[in-house]
């Protein structure tokens, strides 16, 4: 019999990604039970219709449920300015972290946090959950298999709707202030591929600079544009360009070139990964690498989160992974509001 946990979700009324988590939590067998606090009340109706008997308590006090359910995992999805206290209760109480991004408005919340869960020897995982995808694990094999050699140079681009930004609703929810997420498209959405072209390669980034802002024009205080320089410690440069632009879904990819060849992640089910390489042959040609339809999402990230707190395998994640990427991007916040190159510590 496999080992289980007990998963807590630590919420509120516009908590992210809560049909996500709840529908994946219903699926993870090694997720025996699961727990709910909300304020609000408003994210119970769903929970208890996806969970159904693994849902065993519902509270609107998160410390009263850490102390009574003592479970294993905590699944923290609150605005960035209120999480950092939650995930310290919740490593307090001796539970393993998975946070819903960005969960801190600055990157010394979360360095706090990482020291904290490392002295306590539990996970905290930030949610970026691309890196579950099969051909971001595959171009991950193929660059560390040295197939592309050295790393030359990424290029990065995250799009997606301007459309929301023209709801009132949602130009009113803390996704949209600053003070509240710490940023705008680039911490919520473009963070996720940032985080995929540092996973893919093993690169960190040295050196940011680069510019943000609102060109949509909304009455709003966080950008909606940023377009990005990145050095990274292997002295190769990349680019990104990260924005609200188009009038409903995404395009992205990300392209790598080396001294063998390049590879490119594209959006979703469009050209998943095509790279060439090189290296041991004489008959070079572009390769695709094709995966089964439809299994993109949240559940495969959070199942490996679930099953390294339950001790079964690594995480998918580690705090300081999370901190790399979080700095990066409030280093380029600081790059883009001041002018001068920031380093990235």
């Amino acid at each position: 019999m496999p080992k289980t946990i007990k998963v807590a979700v630590i919420t509120q009324a516009e908590g992210a990604h809560l049909p996500d988590y709840f529908g994946a939590l219903a699926r993870i067998e090694e997720a025996d039970a699961v727990a709910l606090t909300d304020p609000s009340g408003k994210s119970v109706e769903a929970a208890r219709k996806a969970l159904g008997d693994k849902l065993q308590i519902v509270t609107r006090d998160a410390r009263d449920l850490l102390r009574r359910f003592e479970p294993q995992l905590a699944v923290v999805s609150l605005e960035a300015v209120q999480a950092p206290a939650a995930i310290r209760a919740s490593l307090d109480a001796a539970c393993h972290v998975f946070a819903e991004k960005p969960s801190c408005t600055r990157a010394e919340d979360w360095e706090k946090l990482a020291r904290l869960a490392e002295q306590k020897h539990r996970h905290l995982m930030l949610a970026l959950a691309n890196r579950s995808h099969s051909p971001v694990r595959e171009a991950r094999r193929l660059i560390r298999a040295g197939k592309l050699g050295k790393v030359y140079g990424v290029e990065v681009h995250l799009v997606t709707d301007q459309t929301r930004l023209k709801s009132e609703e949602y130009r009113k929810s803390w996704l949209c202030s600053k003070a509240r997420a710490g940023g705008g498209q680039l911490i919520w959405v473009g963070i996720h591929w940032l985080d995929l072209a540092l996973f893919v390669t093993g690169l960190r980034v040295k050196q940011v600079t680069g510019f943000a802002g609102n060109v949509g024009g909304q009455p709003i205080d966080i950008e909606d544009s940023a377009a990005i320089c990145l050095r990274f410690d292997n002295d190769s440069f990349g680019t990104m360009t990260s924005g609200y632009y188009l009038d409903k879904g995404y395009q992205s990819h990300v392209q790598i070139w080396g001294e063998h060849g390049w590879l490119r992640l594209a959006a979703v089910e469009e050209l998943p990964l095509e790279w060439y390489s090189s290296k041991d042959t004489k008959d070079a040609k572009v390769q695709r690498f094709e995966y089964p339809k439809g299994e993109r999402g949240y559940l495969s990230f959070l199942r490996s989160a679930v099953r390294a707190a339950a001790g079964l395998e690594e995480p998918p994640i580690s705090a300081d992974e999370g901190l790399h990427v979080l700095r990066s991007i409030f280093a380029f916040y600081e790059a883009a509001k001041t002018g001068p190159v920031q380093t990235v510590a």
